[in-house]
């Protein structure tokens, strides 16, 4: 029987480079799936339904809430969100790992219903440098940005919520971080209790 997986709950403000951080380690970690959330926002250019979101209308999210198929779900600047039960469940059955990222809010209601998810929060270096994201990619407006960067307080305040803290000052450095609790995290003596137990078993054993 597999070891159960690791569910990972991470979050950050916008702008603070979660995303490029964890479609790399997804990429270069095979044990490691991520959690595709549904929404019921249009697609923005270069989003593919299935793979950055399951793009659905509201209608066909309500089905969703009303079967209970979330672990979680909100409203967010008039569009609902939820995280999928199904696809976390098998991953963490089947021994893998599977990422949830999500904000603060959602991250709350996901420790709720699995407490032993382990949090991580990805913050910027300071203001200035998060606001120079936000503006250099180029994808808000300056009232979009405004918000974001009012939002970004409130989020950070919560920090202590998470298991983990890692500062993007440099992403090589913080890429490294992440992927170290990643694999510190599936050695934990709990995670190996099945493997441990049929190595000291061997010791029982005549030569």
């Amino acid at each position: 029987m597999a070891n159960q997986g690791n569910l990972f709950i991470i979050s950050a403000p916008s702008g603070a480079g979660k995303s490029t951080l964890l479609e790399r380690l997804v990429t270069e970690d095979k044990g490691i799936a991520y959690s595709v959330s549904h929404t019921t926002r249009a697609p923005r250019t270069g989003e593919a339904d299935g793979v950055h979101y399951h793009f659905v209308d509201e209608s066909r999210f309500m089905e969703l809430v009303e079967s209970d198929a979330f672990l979680e779900w909100a409203r967010v600047h008039d569009h609902l969100y939820g995280t999928s039960r199904a696809p976390i469940d098998k991953c963490l059955k089947e021994g893998q790992d599977i990422i949830v990222d999500i904000d603060v809010v959602g991250a709350a209601l996901v420790r709720e219903q699995a407490a032993q998810a382990i949090g991580i929060f990805i913050l910027p270096p300071d203001f200035k440098s998060l606001e120079a994201r936000l503006i250099s990619r180029g994808k808000d407006t300056p009232q979009v940005i405004e918000r974001r960067l009012n939002n970004a307080l409130g989020e950070m305040k919560r920090v202590h919520e998470f298991h983990y803290a890692i500062v993007n000052d440099d992403l090589e450095t913080c890429y490294g971080s992440l992927h170290s609790i990643i694999v510190a995290s599936r050695c934990k003596t709990e995670a190996n209790k099945d493997m441990v137990g049929k190595i000291i078993a061997t010791f029982g054993q005549e030569g």
